[in-house]
């Protein structure tokens, strides 16, 4: 069986993430949407638990039940590779929205390859239509009160929606 861990913050988690998990999903049996904490970052928008709500959501809303249903969500903190273990994943997909990312995701998969040298990283490029998303472009946007309905899932949307500039 082929298990991947697609890892990340996700907060929030848009189109793109989307986009990238459910092609993963199509090429492995398994696929872990995998939400990091780490105590570095800066303060989530939304906690840990109600991140792996909303993308449990997202992933109901967006992907097609077939694929939707290779689709695990779970929270890690610590070392991806630790976390891939683990799970037995033998793969890591990463997201690429522009040859800007190549450079440290790049850095970040040879790494990985050193730590662990049974995982490898898959990347798969975000869709045109998405390329331009990240979720700091969104809490920048959702603070200062913008629409983002087209760049995030509704289960996004809706707790979004009348925060503004909490965020």
């Amino acid at each position: 069986m082929k298990i991947a861990v697609y890892p990340g913050s996700f907060d929030p988690i848009t189109y793109g993430h989307l986009d990238v998990v459910s092609r993963a999903a199509a090429v492995f049996d398994r696929v872990a949407f995998a939400v990091l904490v780490n105590p570095h970052k800066s303060v989530p928008i939304f906690e840990t638990d109600l991140r792996l709500t909303v993308i449990r959501e997202a992933v109901a809303e967006f992907c097609p039940p077939d694929v939707a249903a290779r689709i695990e969500v779970e929270s890690f903190d610590g070392l991806t590779v630790d976390f891939c273990r683990r799970r037995k994943a033998t793969f890591v997909v990463r997201g690429l929205r522009a040859v800007s990312d190549f450079e440290s995701e790049l850095q970040m998969a040879h790494t990985n390859r050193k730590l662990a040298p049974e995982v490898d990283t898959v990347f798969f490029m975000t869709a045109l239509e998405h390329s331009y998303l990240s979720s700091s472009l969104v809490k920048e946007i959702a603070a200062f009160g913008g629409d983002v309905t087209q760049m995030v899932p509704p289960a996004v949307s809706r707790r979004l929606s009348g925060r503004g500039r909490s965020l």
